[in-house]
């Protein structure tokens, strides 16, 4: 559910400045509203942080695993031990574009040999001026028989032919490229590679043992975090004799607020959030429903604070959305393996665990309804028992139980055909009780939406599987839908009928337009039908190039092909959760309840480090 807010201010004196935000730190329930972003103060403190930042990405990508040691330093120790491992980063950086540098320069000179460049500039300065060239075998013999060019052919272990031009450069028109002279010979580059290396090894090593202070760089980020939000709120501060800060509490933290006000003696103001306010959201997960929360913070989406919280039926659709998208009892015992592992591993159940657990289990049901698994028939065959789960209506091998495979299909199409029937009329239910409380009459036009909804679900079945349906009643019932939301759409409270009515009328073309998208966000729930049939033509099309391997000494490439081809189309399964499964609840039934996500969360202005000894 989604927390209720009051609004609040609060006030002080001018000189009270300090004590307010840092008893208001302490309190920790405050949402504070229109904060300053940018000050001199907070930008130095932001440009601080990235620093810090920047060295702990590296620490934390260069970290050996092996290495359990902790260790936690503070104060100018940190600024020793950060000033340290600041120059090694940056050296080794500095290292590793010198050694590509001398490497691409070596590289170059390599097919010329040893030669000291030293020796070339000393002939130049007596008159003697040499150009080195690469030129092919042809454009070498023509040069031969021109005895106005004076040069020597070279050793050259490239491509081509190498000469030094002795004088004057080559002239333009002979297909030659010249080859600048290196500052260093390669003997000279080598020694310096060498060298580099060694030190580059070194600073690598540094790095890598200061892994070891890693919680000491999360612990100073933290405070200059909490440093920077406290600059921020500061210059947030608005007045002058008096000052004041606006925000919002969390009703059920209302008492506690009262309480801090009043034992800092500074005066506030509570009330109710007007439909001009745009409060914080934050929603109180209860049970189950809060293993849904890290999707939700993946995808970043967060309910406006007076729409709805739709997570417990988000996990129900959702489980059941991956699950028949996934379409495979096999994959689900992979899933539930890996849950298990991780499990272990951490030695206990994150919410994200817990959640792969239901999508798991949920997955192993669908498969083993369907008789799916790994997208073989022979398990079936070999494993007699797992026929007896299978539900003919919509087993993805209708041969084992003996039905017909169209009717099957067509059997599953109408069930993808009655959950969005289902979903989509569980949102018009919910706004029309949404609307029941509010004593608002345009939950008539809701119920003319779930009257569409139905007759709308009544003619997919019509145009897709070729259904019977009473044709006269759909017609009626779709024409019915469609008057009461033309009339009653823009109907509220305080709002006169016939206002309403005028209102709800100019949005006729419109109306019409959302009744075709209603049919079609109907339709689109065969996305699950079809994304599950295509996974199981992918294991299918593996299984089989596999078959004629799974004997003699292609036995291991057989194998081999299993793996990476059921791996393949695991992977694939997760992507289309993630286009299909997350749409059509946050798309299709979100946008049946009209929430628009587009919500804030609640982040109170709090303590996030000890600050015992530091109060600013």
């Amino acid at each position: 559910m989604i927390e209720k807010m009051k609004k609040v201010v609060i006030l002080a004196g001018e000189n009270s400045k300090k004590k307010l935000l840092v008893s208001l730190r302490h309190a920790g329930v405050m949402h504070i509203t229109d904060i300053v972003r940018k000050t001199p103060s907070a930008d130095n403190l932001e440009s601080r942080r990235a620093e810090y930042a920047r060295i702990l990405q590296t620490l934390e990508e260069r970290k050996d695993k092996k290495d359990k040691t902790k260790l936690d330093v503070s104060g100018d120790d940190f600024d020793r031990i950060h000033s340290a491992l600041k120059a090694a980063v940056d050296r080794e950086a500095e290292l590793k574009e010198r050694i590509n540098a001398l490497q691409n320069e070596r590289e170059r000179i390599l097919p010329f040999g040893e030669f000291d460049p030293e020796a070339l500039k000393a002939l130049e300065k007596d008159g003697i001026p040499i150009y080195l060239y690469t030129l092919g075998k042809k454009e070498e013999e023509k040069l031969k028989a021109d005895e106005s060019v004076k040069f020597i052919p070279l050793s050259y272990s490239g491509k081509g032919n190498a000469i030094a031009v002795l004088y004057s450069p080559l002239p333009r028109e002979i297909a030659a490229q010249s080859f600048d002279l290196p500052e260093k010979s390669l003997g000279e580059l080598e020694a310096e590679l060498l060298s580099d290396s060694a030190e580059l090894k070194e600073k690598g090593d540094e790095i890598v043992k200061g892994a070891r202070y890693i919680p000491s760089y999360k612990a100073y980020i933290a405070k200059l975090d909490e440093k920077i939000t406290f600059e921020r709120v500061s210059a947030t501060v608005s007045g002058d004799d008096v000052i004041y800060l606006t925000g919002y509490v969390p009703e059920k933290y209302e008492k506690k607020f009262r309480s801090y006000a009043e034992e800092n003696s500074f005066a506030y103001m509570i009330s109710e959030p007007t439909d001009e306010d745009n409060p914080p959201t934050l929603v109180h997960y209860k049970g189950i429903t809060r293993i849904v929360k890290p999707i939700f913070d993946i995808l970043g989406t967060v309910p406006g604070y007076r729409e709805y919280d739709i997570s417990s039926y988000f996990l129900v659709f959702f489980s059941l959305f991956f699950a028949m998208i996934i379409g495979d009892a096999g994959y689900g015992i992979v899933f539930l393996i890996a849950a298990i592992a991780m499990h272990v591993k951490a030695k206990k159940a994150s919410d994200i665990n817990i959640l792969l657990y239901v999508l798991s289990v949920v997955t192993i049901i669908w498969g083993a309804l369907t008789g799916t698994w790994f997208g073989s028939e022979a398990v079936l065959h070999k494993i007699p028992f797992l026929q007896k789960f299978i539900v003919p209506a919509i087993t993805n091998f209708p041969d084992i139980v003996g039905v017909d495979a169209t009717w099957a299909q067509n059997m599953l199409m109408k069930f993808c055909f009655i959950l969005g029937a289902v979903q989509l009329g569980l949102a018009r239910v919910m706004n029309i009780v949404r609307k029941a409380k509010e004593k608002d009459l345009s939950l008539v036009a809701e119920a003319g939406w779930f009257i569409d909804v139905v007759m709308l679900y009544l003619m997919a079945l019509y145009l897709v599987i070729g259904q019977a349906v009473p044709f006269n009643l759909i017609i009626g019932g779709i024409a019915t839908g469609f008057v009461l939301v033309c009339c009653f759409s823009a109907q509220g409270p305080g709002i006169k009928f016939i206002d309403g009515l005028k209102g709800s009328l100019a949005g006729f073309f419109t109306t019409f337009l959302d009744t075709i998208s209603c049919f079609s966000n109907i339709m689109s729930y065969i996305r699950l039908f079809a994304v599950g049939m295509a996974s199981l033509a992918i294991a299918q099309s593996f299984n089989g190039m596999a078959e004629g391997m799974m004997s003699g000494p292609l036995i291991v490439a057989g194998i081999a092909v299993i793996a990476v081809g059921h791996l393949l189309n695991l992977v694939m399964g997760i992507l289309s959760v993630v286009v299909h499964g997350v749409r059509l609840n946050l798309l299709e039934f979100s946008g049946a309840l009209g929430m628009e996500w587009t919500g804030y969360n609640y982040e109170p202005f709090k303590e996030m480090v000890n600050n015992k000894a530091d109060n600013s």
